[in-house]
C-alpha cells in the first residue's frame, strides 16, 4: 500500500494532498499555516507532500527526511523546467 500511495504521488501529487485533507490530517500535522498548505499545493506540490512524509515520518527535515523533501524539489523544479523548455520549443 505504501508503495502504491509513493507511485501515485509522484504520479499526480495534487490529487494525492487533496485525499489526504479530505480524510486525515497528515499534511495539517505537518504544516501550521494555511497559507503554507495553499501555496504549496498550487506550486509544488510534490515537495509540499514530501515534507508531510519527512515531518510525520523521519522526524523532520533530518537524515532521510532531508533526502525526501531534496528529492520533492529536484522533481518538482525538473517538471516546471521542462514544461516551458517545451514551450520554447514549440
Amino acid at each position: 500500500m505504501g508503495c502504491l500511495l509513493a507511485i501515485l504521488g509522484l504520479i499526480t501529487p495534487r490529487i494525492v494532498i487533496l485525499i489526504l485533507w479530505i480524510f486525515s490530517d497528515y499534511v495539517g500535522r505537518a504544516i501550521d499555516s494555511a497559507l503554507w498548505s495553499i501555496l504549496g499545493f498550487l506550486f509544488l506540490p510534490t515537495t509540499t507532500l514530501m515534507y508531510a512524509v519527512a515531518q510525520n515520518s523521519f522526524d523532520g527535515l533530518e537524515g532521510w527526511g532531508l533526502v525526501l523533501f531534496v528529492l520533492g524539489v529536484v522533481v518538482d523544479f525538473g517538471l516546471i523546467g521542462g514544461g516551458a523548455r517545451a514551450r520554447r520549443r514549440g
